[in-house]
């Protein structure tokens, strides 16, 4: 049926999308999580966290390459990922195009939402491999081994869950959101219709909707980070000791601990967001055109 050949499309486009702007965006993210896992007092106070310092040191010990570490289970996750999260927004969008066309982004919010929910359960613990093999510098196999082994334990496969169902639940839906509100009413100025932007339009809108998913998600970013970083798998803390653990290291200035790394953050998640939505439209317009 035409309904799910959509969803075929909304797959297909965002494991795309998705895979392009993981490889793209990897070593920024690298260096940023390298930086929140360091205690706040050292960024904050010594400027020890500066990326470019970061970077060059990493490079310098460890070779161009260890700018990618930690991408093997990005790559492996985020293009399914991103396929289904693109395949429930444009089902809740189609849906509420038909049944609700005054609400849209309220469907559209409420599906985003709830895709990051799901999604949380499956970047969980391929994150908690990836930050351990950023931060701790384990192997891919021995940090794959290691959570693999305890998928039935909280203190270890799941550990950050909490911060990373808080960090994507409701971001999740502001992205969603922002990016739908942008597109349209970009249309509306560009003179064409939904569905029909030109470049431009899903590019910015893109990098828009990052900015605002961010600005609401990021602090429990930070907190994920620092729950997963410990160097024993079984140092397992909650998101409240976390929490409590960043701010007493910022020396009064809670708003810099909870949003340290975030212009390095929106450095990458901009750019990524961008291309993830550019080349999300423009592969469901070239599959439809192919389709018909």
């Amino acid at each position: 049926s035409e309904s799910r050949n959509e969803v075929y499309i909304d797959l297909i486009a965002g494991w795309a999308s998705g895979a392009i702007s993981i490889f793209c965006s990897q070593p920024i993210d690298t260096v940023l999580t390298r930086i929140q896992a360091r205690p706040t007092n050292n960024v904050i106070i010594n400027k020890t966290g500066c990326a470019v310092s970061t970077a060059k040191s990493l490079v310098e010990s460890q070779g161009m390459l260890a700018l990618w570490r930690g991408s093997s289970p990005m790559i492996g996750a985020i293009p399914f990922q991103n396929s289904l999260m693109m395949a429930g927004y444009g089902y809740g969008k189609r849906w509420c195009e038909k049944h609700e066309p005054d609400d849209v982004l309220l469907g559209v919010f409420i599906g985003g939402c709830t895709g990051g929910v799901a999604q949380s359960f499956l970047m969980s613990p391929v994150e908690l491999i990836k930050v351990n093999q950023q931060v701790i510098g384990r192997s891919f196999s021995s940090a794959t081994s290691i959570v693999t082994s305890g998928l039935f334990s909280r203190q270890i496969a799941w550990r950050g869950l909490g911060a990373t169902l808080l960090r994507d639940g409701l971001p999740h839906g502001v992205w969603f959101a922002s990016y739908q509100y942008s597109k349209d009413y970009l249309s509306q100025i560009d003179g064409t219709y939904p569905g029909k932007s030109s470049a431009f339009i899903p590019l910015f809108s893109g990098a828009f909707a990052a900015f605002t998913a961010w600005a609401v998600g990021y602090p429990f970013d930070v907190i994920k980070t620092r729950i997963q970083a410990a160097k024993e798998f079984n140092q397992s803390k909650s998101v409240a000791q976390a929490t409590r653990e960043i701010l007493s290291e910022s020396n009064g200035r809670p708003f810099a601990a909870l949003y340290r790394g975030f212009w390095l953050k929106i450095a990458k998640a901009v750019p990524a967001s961008a291309v993830n939505f550019y080349v999300y439209e423009s592969v469901v317009e070239s599959l439809r055109v192919i389709g018909d």
